[in-house]
C-alpha cells in the first residue's frame, strides 16, 4: 500500500512510471546488499588458483582485500547478471595463515554496503612424510599394541592405517606435533607372522600420500589357572550388580564415543603400588562359571582397600557395580583408547565426565564381584581390543 507521503514523493520523481520508482530507489533505498562469495569459508584451506563466484542482488563495486592489501578494488557487477567470477591466485600469497575481507557498495545515494570476512589458509606445500620407525619390520608379540610413528612436513587433516583388516586414526603426537601416531591393537588370539600395514595422508588441500611397511606378530607363551568362585558369592553378587551383557554394551558405546584427540602424553603407570601379580595378561583361565577362557587383564595386590589412582589423564565415562566386575570405574584417555578397573571396595569421589590427571584417586581395592579375595582387575582396551596394559608402562613404548 502507498502510502501519502510516497504518493508526493513520487509524483515529484515522475509519477508511477518506471523511472520515477528508480529515483526514489537510489534517494531512499536503506537495505542492506545481498553478497554472497562462493569458493572461500572460514577456516578453509586453499592452494593454486582458486576460483570464487559472487552473486549479488543489486548493481555496484566490489573490493577484495588479502591480509588489508587490495586484491580487487571497485570492481563494477551487474545486479541483471547472474554470476560474477574472479581468481584468487594463491601462489602469490606465503603459506599459512590470511585474512580475506569482501565489501560491495551498491549504487544508491546512501552506498549500502556488505561485508565477508574470513580467515583462511593457504597451503602450496608438497605434502611429504616419513616413517619414524622403518627397515626392519617391527616385532610385537600376541595381546600387545603396535606404535606406528611417522612425520610430516605440514598439518594434515587425516591419515589412517590400515593394518590386519581394519582401519585405525591416526594423531598428532602432541599438540602442534609434526609427529603423528597410530596405536594398533594385536588381539592375543592373532596367528604369528609377518603382516603389512599400510598408512593412506591427506592434507587440507586434497593432496594425498601413501606409505607402506611390515610387522611381525610374535608367539606369547601365556600361562594357564585355574579359579573357583563359589555358587553362593555368584549368586550374591547378582543380587548387587547389573548383567555382564549390559556391561559389554556400555564399553561399546563409550569406545564408539571416544574423544577424538589424545588426551594424555608420556607414558603410563600402575594403578596401585604393585605388590604381586596374581594373574599375568593373556592367562588361559579355567574356572565353574565361564569355562576356560583368556583373561585379558592384569591382577594385581597391595594392601586390602589400599588406594587406585588414574594411571593417566582422562575422563570418567563409567561408575557402576556389575555382578562380574563387581565396583567399576572405566576411564577414556581419547583416541578409543580405555582403561578399565573391577572390583573395587568403594568409589573416590568422582563422577561420570568428570576429568582426571594421572594420580587422581578412584577408589579402593576390593573383592567386588566375581573374586576370591581382594586384588584389582587392570585392563586397557584399544578400539574394544584388550591389550597388556604393563606395555603402556615402559618409557620407550
Amino acid at each position: 500500500m502507498i502510502t501519502f507521503r510516497r504518493f508526493i514523493i513520487l509524483s515529484i520523481f515522475g509519477g508511477f512510471s518506471w523511472g520515477g520508482w528508480q529515483v526514489y530507489t537510489y534517494f531512499f533505498d536503506v537495505s542492506t546488499p545481498i553478497l554472497v562469495i562462493n569458493g572461500v569459508k572460514e577456516g578453509g584451506y586453499y592452494s593454486g588458483d582458486v576460483q570464487c563466484f559472487v552473486t549479488n542482488d543489486k548493481s555496484g563495486e566490489l573490493s577484495i582485500w588479502f591480509d588489508e592489501k587490495p586484491l580487487a578494488t571497485k570492481f563494477k557487477l551487474n545486479a541483471h547478471q547472474k554470476e560474477h567470477s574472479f581468481v584468487i591466485p594463491t601462489k602469490t600469497l606465503s603459506n599459512g595463515f590470511h585474512h580475506f575481507k569482501a565489501e560491495f557498495s551498491d549504487n544508491t545515494f546512501h552506498r549500502n554496503k556488505a561485508v565477508i570476512e574470513h580467515d583462511l589458509h593457504v597451503d602450496n606445500i608438497l605434502l611429504q612424510a616419513v616413517l619414524v620407525k622403518s627397515g626392519t619390520p617391527q616385532k610385537v608379540f600376541q595381546g600387545r599394541t603396535l606404535h606406528i610413528q611417522f612425520q610430516v612436513n605440514k598439518k594434515i587433516k587425516e591419515a589412517k592405517v590400515h593394518a590386519l583388516a581394519n582401519i585405525f586414526d591416526c594423531f598428532p603426537e602432541s599438540k602442534n606435533s609434526s609427529v603423528y601416531e597410530c596405536f594398533v591393537p594385536i588381539a592375543c588370539e592373532e596367528q604369528p607372522s609377518e603382516y603389512l600395514f599400510s598408512i593412506d595422508l591427506a592434507d587440507h588441500v586434497g593432496n594425498t600420500l601413501h606409505l607402506d611397511n611390515k610387522f611381525q606378530v610374535v608367539f606369547y607363551p601365556f600361562k594357564h589357572q585355574t579359579v573357583h568362585v563359589t555358587k553362593e558369592k555368584i549368586e550374591e553378587e547378582k543380587e548387587f550388580g547389573r548383567d555382564n551383557k549390559e556391561f559389554e554394551q556400555e564399553i561399546l558405546n563409550i569406545v564408539k564415543n571416544s574423544l577424538g584427540e589424545k588426551l594424555w602424553r608420556g607414558a603410563f603407570c600402575t594403578p596401585i603400588d604393585v605388590e604381586r601379580v596374581t594373574c599375568e595378561f593373556g592367562t588361559i583361565r579355567t574356572t565353574q562359571h565361564k569355562g576356560r577362557y583368556a583373561h585379558k587383564a592384569l591382577d594385581i595386590i597391595n594392601a586390602p582397600k589400599s588406594v587406585v589412582w588414574a594411571p593417566q589423564d582422562g575422563i570418567v565415562v563409567l561408575k557402576d557395580r556389575f555382578a562380574s566386575s563387581g565396583n567399576t570405574v572405566v576411564i577414556d584417555h581419547g583416541c578409543g583408547i580405555i582403561s578399565m578397573f573391577f572390583h573395587l571396595d568403594d568409589f573416590a569421589d568422582i563422577e561420570i565426565g568428570q576429568k582426571l590427571a594421572q594420580g587422581n584417586p578412584i577408589g579402593n581395592i576390593g573383592k567386588t564381584g566375581y573374586v576370591t579375595g581382594y586384588h584389582l582387575h587392570w585392563e586397557m582396551r584399544v578400539n574394544n581390543i584388550p591389550v597388556d596394559p604393563m606395555q603402556w608402562t615402559k618409557t620407550m613404548f
